[in-house]
């Protein structure tokens, strides 16, 4: 439960999970609504034309040299454009695999959501065999952007190739003993080999744009999996993976007008107190709320995680003391980077405290 502030506050506390408390808008008063999971709940369109090749117009032989030259031209350029024909074709059916691939992977993703969002017990042994089907339907669709790259270099073999024609076509008008009807179907195969050229070059533009959103997306999903994973196991709903959150954020926060000015963060005011005062304690979901209210509001934030234990009464005992509040922060570093947080943006320290029986983690925005 959150209590309401005015901005002048120090801190605002809420009690959760029994060994976890963090601060909100007290240190970040809210700035716009981002809705971000609508946002990332969507796959990247991907591009809709067709490429198919305009033909050859087909010329008499004229009985001269330049006139066979022609003819050979115009074979290769009828032949380039079946080539192109069947790239065409193999780039609309692998955009047909993804679409389908994508929807069965957001049904499984809507299932398992639906389910945590009505409540369902920790490690639910249904929802990780939904998982698991969730990962190999995604593995799918990383296997059509791969069949995707292969085109792609198909696609920059035959854009080199059409370079090649057109500047062949060129050449030929130059060559002696040519009649005017060789000039005109010059012409006209240099028109067609131009058009050509340009049509290769914006399948390949379409295509490489599809590859890199398709990537972006993959990559982005393997995070969300990876935060799926942790509310499976914790049996509770979260949002999508920091990853892709805190980059959506950035664009809205950038737009959005500034209700009133922020608060600087002081460094003594931990955005989370983890109290590891006994075992198995669930702050995941008490964390990804606490780190997502953050970068809600200043998607550039950083992190630190600072391993805090109590004084021992002997060197001994001190040394234990050290060591097992720095594993319980490695435990919650990782909880952030398996929730999509990167790596350079967290850093770990460690301190004392007389006033605590046991190891704590603080996690102070910097």
């Amino acid at each position: 439960m959150a209590l309401k502030t005015t901005y002048a506050a120090a801190l605002c506390a809420v009690l959760l999970a029994g060994g976890c408390t963090f601060t909100e808008d007290a240190l970040f008063p809210p700035t716009g609504t981002v809705d971000q999971n609508a946002a990332a709940a969507n796959p990247p369109s991907l591009g809709n034309s067709s490429f198919e090749p305009p033909g050859v117009t087909a010329g008499a032989p004229t009985g001269t040299f330049v006139g066979q030259k022609v003819g050979s031209l115009r074979n290769d350029l009828q032949q380039l454009q079946a080539t192109l024909s069947k790239q065409n074709l193999a780039l609309q059916a692998i955009r047909n695999d993804t679409m389908t691939d994508s929807q069965r992977y957001h049904g499984t993703i809507a299932a398992i959501d639906a389910r945590l969002q009505v409540g369902t017990t920790p490690g639910n042994p249904i929802l990780n065999q939904q998982w698991n089907a969730a990962q190999g339907e995604l593995d799918r669709i990383n296997e059509d952007v791969l069949k995707m790259t292969r085109l792609s270099n198909e696609v920059t073999s035959s854009s080199a190739l059409a370079a090649y024609m057109l500047e062949s076509v060129r050449a030929a008008r130059q060559l002696s003993g040519a009649v005017d009807e060789d000039h005109r179907q010059l012409r006209i195969l240099e028109d067609e080999t131009n058009r050509t050229v340009v049509l290769i070059e914006r399948l390949l533009t379409e295509l490489s744009d599809d590859v890199m959103r398709q990537q972006r997306y993959i990559a982005n999903e393997r995070q969300n999996l990876n935060t799926l994973a942790i509310a499976i196991k914790n049996g509770q709903l979260y949002g999508s993976s920091f990853a892709g959150q805190s980059g959506l954020a950035a664009a809205a926060y950038e737009a959005a007008p500034m209700a009133a000015p922020r608060t600087p963060v002081t460094s003594d005011a931990a955005l989370v107190t983890i109290r590891f005062d006994k075992p198995n304690v669930a702050y995941e979901g008490a964390l990804y709320t606490a780190v997502k209210s953050v970068l809600d509001r200043r998607p550039d934030a950083q992190f630190e995680v600072v391993a805090v234990a109590p004084y021992g009464a002997t060197p001994g005992q001190q040394a234990l003391s050290t060591t097992g509040a720095r594993r319980v922060a490695e435990q919650v570093t990782r909880s952030l980077t398996n929730m999509g947080l990167p790596a350079s943006r967290l850093r770990q320290s460690s301190t004392t405290s007389s006033g605590i029986r046991a190891e704590e983690v603080q996690v102070f925005v910097r």
